[in-house]
């Protein structure tokens, strides 16, 4: 039986570290796992500012969306992590460079803790024309 899914993985984004793939897609859609501010060549946790932090993340995903055949006109919604909501203005400002028109469907949540210590995580949904 042929699988409903297909998974993609890139090295140009920084390897999961979990137990879970980088994007799958099912029906059309790339259901993308959070990219956090992480170095794709070495692993290592991007120390910067916030703003500095949602840019690499924001980076990542594009990579991610890249080995699909996709980028970031075809994101339909996104959710972005903040370990403080204070951090709205700087992440926005990054984010919105992105997405200049036909802007994706957006939440933001602000959570107790993100994984490496981060202060940013932002995940994405695509679709295929």
């Amino acid at each position: 039986m042929a699988s409903f899914k297909k998974i993609f993985e890139t090295k140009n984004a920084p390897a999961p570290i979990g137990p879970y793939s980088q994007a799958v897609e099912a029906g059309g859609f790339l259901f993308c796992s959070g990219q956090i501010p992480l170095d794709p060549a070495n692993g290592q946790v991007l120390t910067g500012s916030v703003g500095e932090q949602a840019e690499l993340a924001m980076k990542n995903v594009g990579a991610v969306l890249k080995e699909a055949g996709l980028d970031y006109a075809n994101i339909v919604k996104t959710t972005i992590f903040l370990t403080d909501m204070g951090d709205f203005p700087a992440v926005n400002e990054v984010y919105g460079k992105y997405f200049t028109s036909e802007a994706p469907a957006r939440s933001t949540v602000a959570v107790a803790g993100l994984p490496r210590g981060v202060k940013v995580e932002i995940e994405v949904t695509a679709r295929r024309p």
